[in-house]
């Protein structure tokens, strides 16, 4: 397979060093773009997908007017992919080996989507969960977004012994957010405090010249599992425990949320000329509990777990650690109703949108494809590769080279290599039942030949390695300061 060698790009300078963009009939078109992204829900919780009890219908309906790729794949943990959406390139190349003690930080040296769409006058707004660098250098209004609706750390209310951390004492309900540099007080559920605030911000910048970028990032349905208490109700009802009904009714509510965007778009005028996707973060956690029975029915029957036949969940290699959806609907323009099985990642996302911008990537960070040709039903054009997923999460202070031949995996099309010891065969098995490592040893050779070179060019990339633990908390020093000056003033919400 051949591969070009990727090489760091000084932020100062970087405007300059970009490839030629894409040709593609679809290319320069410089829609709106709208990227939903959800956490820890994986590829399962969907009706569409097949889930027995969950109740999407606004997701299934999105679902139908899309094209889906059936298998999309991310990392097998949160900051990770959200380091290769925003770059193009393998997460351990951006230095993000973690999702806390200072390696969730994107490195400096990266180019990130929102700077890639600028170049096409795009104004670029985040809601929710950034999660690479809670230091004020690694925030994202120092890395192109132009409006910043966030909570700190991975989640709303973690801190860690290290930068990673929200603001102190924080809740899913009424969550303190840092807007634009202050803290706000909001009022309501954070998902339904999410969607308002992207919608608001979407009504504001909808009839500008310039196109628009909403990337909206919802926390949930991250642990703790705590919904609304009417989500949380029907599966309470229909006999899940709490923590169950917790996590399958926070992607109820993301669903309600769905609806409420796509209501809003369309009495905007604005599918037409807007991009809508919809992806999740990593593999299902399982919401407490991954395997067997996890509810009965007031009537006897059992509530078996359900996870689309794939095996492992978030932090696993395997499939289920790695595949989720990726619905992209595009009203007039890309025909709905259409499956693609072509293997597709997170570092596909931002080549596929500087293409529709018409904007050229940054020269030497890009590892990923433009997804055009598939939208365009060009999957003859299209050759077979390697996708590399590692776990990461060593110690801090361990040798990566250690870790090198643990907890990774390698995939093409029909094939996926896990950690050294298995091959499945994922057209016949997709379920990875069978280890065929036996019956394919040239191909476990390429595998494994591939696999080293990327690590031998990738270990020099994995900067935050040695990084010393800050002595502060960010959002709790910024939180803390607002408080004792100003104070935290009520958010208002959009008139939507």
């Amino acid at each position: 397979m051949k591969r070009r060698l990727f090489l760091l790009i000084p932020v100062l300078s970087w405007l300059a060093p970009f490839a030629a963009p894409a040709s593609e009939p679809l290319a320069a078109s410089a829609p709106n773009i709208i990227l939903m992204i959800t956490d820890d829900q994986g590829y399962g919780p969907i009706g569409r997908h097949g889930h027995p009890w969950i109740q999407t219908p606004h997701l299934d309906q999105l679902y139908d007017q899309s094209v889906r790729f059936t298998r999309f794949l991310v990392s097998p943990t949160c900051a990770p992919t959200r380091s290769a959406l925003m770059t193009g390139r393998h997460p351990m190349r951006n230095g993000v080996t973690h999702t806390i003690l200072e390696r969730e930080r994107l490195t400096l040296d990266a180019v990130t989507l929102p700077q890639v769409l600028k170049q096409a006058g795009y104004r670029s707004g985040i809601f929710g969960k950034w999660h690479l660098g809670d230091e004020d250098p690694y925030q994202p209004h120092n890395r192109g977004f132009d409006e910043a609706f966030i909570h700190g750390a991975g989640g709303i209310g973690q801190a860690y012994d290290c930068s990673c951390a929200d603001a102190p004492g924080n809740k899913y309900f009424d969550p303190v957010i840092r807007h634009n540099g202050s803290f706000v007080q909001t009022q309501g559920y954070c998902t339904d405090v999410f969607f308002t605030a992207a919608l608001g911000w979407i009504k504001q910048v909808k009839d500008d010249a310039s196109p628009f970028f909403a990337y909206i990032t919802t926390n949930a349905p991250h642990g703790p599992y705590i919904a609304p208490p009417k989500n949380a109700k029907r599966l309470s009802d229909l006999g899940f425990g709490d923590q169950q009904a917790g996590f399958y009714g926070m992607i109820e509510n993301i669903d309600e949320n769905v609806g409420r965007l796509m209501d809003r778009l369309e009495a905007w005028n604005l599918l037409s000329n807007t991009v809508v996707i919809f992806m999740s973060d990593n593999g299902m956690t399982g919401g407490g509990s991954g395997k067997g029975v996890i509810g009965t029915t007031p009537d006897g029957k059992k509530l078996e777990f359900y996870n689309a036949g794939m095996k492992g969940l978030k932090g696993s290699v395997d499939e289920g650690g790695v595949r989720v959806p990726f619905f992209i609907r595009w009203d007039g323009r890309i025909a709905p109703g259409r499956d693609i099985d072509r293997i597709a990642a997170h570092l596909d996302i931002l080549p596929t949108l500087a293409a529709l911008a018409g904007v050229p990537i940054p020269k030497d960070q890009v590892e990923g494809r433009s997804l055009l040709p598939l939208l365009l039903g060009q999957d003859a054009a299209w050759p077979d590769r390697y996708l590399f997923s590692h776990k990461g999460r060593w110690k801090t202070g361990d040798n990566p080279d250690n870790h090198q031949w643990k907890d990774f995996s390698v995939r093409n099309q029909r094939f996926r290599f896990v950690e050294n010891v298995a091959l499945y065969d994922m057209q016949d098995d997709p379920g990875q039942t069978t280890n065929v490592i036996a019956e394919h040893p040239e191909l476990v050779q390429q595998m494994r030949a591939a696999y080293d070179v990327w690590w031998t060019k990738t270990r020099p990339l994995m900067v935050n390695e040695d990084a010393p633990m800050s002595p502060t908390r960010p959002f709790h020093e910024w939180y803390k300061q607002q408080l004792e000056t100003t104070g935290i003033p009520a958010w208002a919400p959009p008139q939507l």
